[in-house]
């Protein structure tokens, strides 16, 4: 295991710069996961640290000692990507091996130490197939198998399982995350999905334009949004922003004119007049349609002219254009300064 410290991290190609001083630090065993738009640096970030881009300001420390100008061999890392790169003329035995072989290993070690991740990964039957005798999903566990043989203290992971469909990359996180319990390496993981973020990180880093915007666990960043991007980017359904005459309603001294509430699908309840000191009724919903999602049904509607999605529960019945009055949990909602967009209520 190893700990990880961007300092003043920079990266420019040409006159765009797409990391802008980049603090980060990354504890010893730890699962983060960097999450963030297309675009915004997270990849980059990951090759830096890889060793295959160079910064350009800024240092890297792996457990205290700098790496920045280290070779990518001399790094001790591994790295995943999204495209397996698999030698087609090689069995997945050969494959996962191949790292082991040139580091001059001999051949019981590289067998013994292939056969563990294979068992670990359940491909062992897999050991004497050609790449294109396997599915998408087994061609991603012989990616995932080749870089943990080599026993580095970190692993990276670059948006490993957009290949994949969404069957199988539901599989793969589950045995990614049992993996991270198992080794215990320090693992990094790149994704523009924040529900493989939130599903996956011990703690998330949300990136945007180069910047950390920032970093908490799952639950840190789903129920305390830092800011407008943070709130909209993170959670499935999104998070409603409401602005206007329906604010003058809140009992926050914080609110100014121009200021945006948000407030998650699941704090919306609909209100039979009766309210606990957490509760506030905002005005008149009306129900356009809803969304059958199994146990829940969301339902698309206005509120006092606004577009607003509510989660109720699926044996909830209603009729097109139905008016109700809605209610919001306050402890659950947020308050957000337009020019800024942080988050005035934390």
């Amino acid at each position: 295991m190893a700990s990880i410290e961007f300092s003043k991290a920079s990266k420019s190609f040409g006159a765009s710069q797409i990391l802008k001083n980049i603090d980060l630090e990354i504890t010893s065993g730890e699962f983060l996961v960097l999450v963030g738009p297309s675009g915004c640096g997270k990849s980059t970030l990951l090759r830096t640290l890889a060793g295959l881009e160079k910064l350009d300001g800024g240092d890297i420390k792996v457990s205290g000692k700098s790496i920045a100008k280290r070779e990518p061999q001399d790094r001790d890392i591994a790295m995943v990507f999204q495209n397996y790169a698999l030698y087609p003329h090689m069995n997945v035995a050969e494959n996962m091996g191949f790292a082991l072989k040139l580091q001059k290993k001999s051949k019981d070690e590289i067998s013994k130490r292939v056969h563990q991740i294979a068992e670990l990964l359940q491909i062992s039957h897999l050991l004497d197939r050609k790449p294109k005798e396997l599915s998408g999903g087994q061609r991603q566990r012989v990616a995932l198998g080749r870089a943990l043989a080599r026993q580095t203290s970190i692993v990276l992971f670059d948006e490993p399982l957009s290949n994949l469909d969404a069957h199988l990359r539901s599989q793969m996180r589950v045995e990614i995350k049992r993996l991270h319990q198992s080794l215990k390496s320090t693992m990094i993981y790149v994704t523009h999905d924040q529900m493989e973020a939130t599903t996956m990180g011990d703690r998330i880093a949300v990136l945007k334009d180069g910047i950390v915007e920032q970093v908490g666990t799952p639950t840190q960043i789903y129920h305390q949004p830092k800011n407008l991007f943070i709130a909209g980017f993170i959670g499935s359904p999104e998070m409603n922003f409401i602005e206007g005459s329906l604010l003058k309603k809140l009992p926050w001294k914080e609110v100014q004119d121009g200021d945006i509430l948000g407030v998650r699908p699941e704090a919306f309840k609909i209100s039979n007049g009766n309210l606990e000191s957490n509760e506030l009724e905002l005005g008149s919903y009306q129900i356009e349609l809803s969304e059958n999602l199994g146990g829940q049904q969301m339902l698309h509607g206005s509120l006092e002219g606004q577009s607003v999605r509510i989660l109720v529960d699926s044996s909830y019945n209603f009729s097109k254009d139905e008016k109700v009055r809605l209610k919001i949990d306050l402890t659950k909602s947020h308050l957000f300064d337009k020019k800024t967009g942080l988050n005035k209520r934390l």
